[in-house]
Order: structure tokens, then sequence, then C-alpha cells
């Protein structure tokens, strides 16, 4: 009787057992399945870019390529299916909710010289977009100056959300700090180490310069302006091909302007038109070697951009000209572009 007793207990204490670590494995797969994102389906369109796509369903560029399996530099079929993770529904509540915080008010801009639509869509946090269709204006339309534009701004309300949004990422923020203090005691110990060292000593050597480990802005500036320019007069003579960017070596103005730019990691538009409202204005004073210059080369002088150049220095820059039918450097001192020039963008920065 005890030994049947005893084999009882047993089993019932093997079934316990097995119990628990079935009810285990079940809330692991429950919460594995919570934590797994869900996906939505997306066919690409025309125009369509991983970037716009990820922005669009609140994820990354990185989460895209590695859900499709797709390689960098892949080029996207219109058409093809793509599988985007999603964010869950209390995530979307709250973006809802903060979306639904945001007034928007109109206010008017006059437009000035130099002003294009993407720098007045900057400095009010708006878009192009919002601009055009408040304004029914149509793509690739010129801005008079004087004309009143109406600009969409946000109230102070979607600053409230912006600081809560700001409060809720506490953790991250300390992290960040830390990281950053981390780096500037390396970086403190690093110049101090070059301090202990006579200056005068590692100015004879040239060995380095306080420049290696620290660049400014306007230096990493300059250093891509003159990549800029450095690629463009290796195409000097090249021919000039209307609509070319570079086949066989042949270059329209804003196609050599589109080629250069590209070899170096800057996207601009393909027409002169539209890089002229691309990039930082510069007066013409204040010119820099790699800055994008613009002309009305028109014979009435109808007051638009249809022809770009380079400039390089000295009052001198390069592009394709479709008089000489080559690329060539002109001075902007010859009356012809003296007369015609009418503003300066700087894409290298």
């Amino acid at each position: 009787m005890n030994l049947l007793e005893d084999t009882i207990l047993i089993n019932e204490e093997d079934l316990l057992k097995r119990i628990s670590t079935l009810l285990l494995m079940l809330t692991l797969g429950t919460a594995s399945l919570s934590a797994a994102g869900k996906t939505i389906k997306h066919t690409i369109k025309k125009g369509d870019s991983l970037y716009e796509i990820a922005h669009k369903n609140h994820t990354s560029v990185t989460k895209l390529r590695e859900i499709n399996h797709l390689k960098k530099g892949e080029t996207l079929k219109i058409g093809k299916v793509l599988k985007v993770p999603t964010t869950s529904k209390s995530k979307k509540k709250s973006i809802t909710l903060a979306k639904k915080s945001k007034k928007t008010t109109i206010q008017k801009y006059k437009i000035s010289s130099g002003d294009s639509l993407y720098s007045i869509a900057h400095k009010n946090h708006t878009t192009v977009l919002k601009l055009r269709e408040l304004n029914h204006l149509k793509k690739n339309e010129t801005l008079k100056i004087g004309k009143v534009l109406k600009v969409p701004t946000t109230s102070k309300s979607k600053k409230k959300s912006v600081t809560l949004a700001k409060k809720s990422k506490k953790h991250s923020i300390k992290t960040h700090t830390a990281t950053k203090k981390h780096t500037e005691k390396k970086l403190a110990k690093a110049l101090k180490g070059i301090k202990s060292k006579k200056l005068s000593n590692v100015k004879k050597s040239n060995k380095f310069a306080l420049s290696d480990i620290i660049f400014s802005k306007k230096s990493r500036s300059s250093v891509k302006g003159k990549k800029l320019i450095a690629l463009a007069k290796k195409k000097l003579g090249r021919r000039y091909v209307w609509g070319a960017t570079g086949q066989r070596n042949t270059f329209d103005c804003s196609g050599l302007t589109t080629y250069v730019c590209k070899k170096n990691g800057i996207k601009i538009p393909r027409r002169a038109i539209e890089q002229s409202k691309y990039g930082k204005y510069v007066s013409r004073k204040n010119l820099k070697p790699g800055d994008l210059i613009f002309f009305d080369t028109s014979k009435r002088r109808r007051g638009y951009v249809n022809h770009v150049g380079i400039y390089i220095g000295n009052n001198k820059f390069i592009h394709a000209s479709s008089a000489k039918h080559k690329v060539i450097i002109t001075s902007l001192s010859k009356p012809f572009y003296n007369k015609r020039f009418k503003l300066a963008r700087r894409v290298a920065s």
C-alpha cells in the first residue's frame, strides 16, 4: 500500500512539473508574438523610395531592407510588393493624439530676392508641397518678388506635445548624454597630450595639426567645393550635348553640375531652374569655390534661370557652354555673363 501511495505521489509531482513547463512555454510564446511587429503590404509606385516608405510608416530604411532581403543600393521595381513593419495600436493612438493637438494657423510671407519655396518652407517648419497646395502654385512656377504667400504654421499646442514627447525619452537622452561625456573626456585627454608637446616642434615637423582632430563646417564645405571643381576640370573640352548628364563624357550645363555633385555624394535636382532653388542662397560678393552660379541667358532676358556653372574662384566659373559646344572656363567679368548673373547656391555644405 505504501509503495502504491509513493508511486501516485511521484506521478503527481511529474505531472505538475510538466504542466508548469508547458505554461511557461505558452507564456514565452505569447510574449514573443506580442513583441513581434505586425507588417502591412505596400505596392511600389513611380517615384517611391525606401526613405519615403519608411517615413510614412514610422519605421527605418534598415528594417525595410532586412524584412524584404534588399541589398544596399538595389533599385526598387514598380509594382513589387514590400512588407512594411508597423507600430502597435498604442503607438498609433499616441501619434493620432499628437496630430490632433497641432492646430495649424496661416501667416503671410512677402517674397524677397533670393527666396525659394524650399527656403521659405524650411524657415517656417513646413513643406514645399503644403506651400504649393495652399497657394495654388504649379510645379517649377517662378516666384515673383513682392508677391505675398500664405504660409502654414503650427500653434503652441504643438510645442507642448513635442515637450511631452521629449520627457518620455528621458532614458535615451541620459544614455546619449553619458556617451557624449565619455567622448568629450577622450577628446580632452587627446588635446591634453597635444598641449604637453611643444607646439613649435609640432609646426616644424608637420606630422599632424589640430585640424586633424577637429574640423569646422567651413573647412568641410571648402574641401567638398574643391572636389567638385577638381572633377569638373577633368571634363574640360568635353562635348556639349543637350540633355546629357555624362553619357559618353558629354554634358549640358545642368547635366555637368548634376554629374559632378552626384559623384561627390550630393543629390541635386536635374534642371538648372530647380537647382537654383536648392541649397543655401549666397550673394555674389560672398561666392566661394564650389558654389553653383545661375544665369538668364535668354535673348529677351525673361527673368528666369536657364544656365548654370560652378564658381572656381578668381571671378571665374566652369560650365558646359552651348555657344562653344564644350565644357569651358569663363570669366564672370565678361559683359554677357556679368549682366545676366541671377543668383548663387551653396550645395557643398
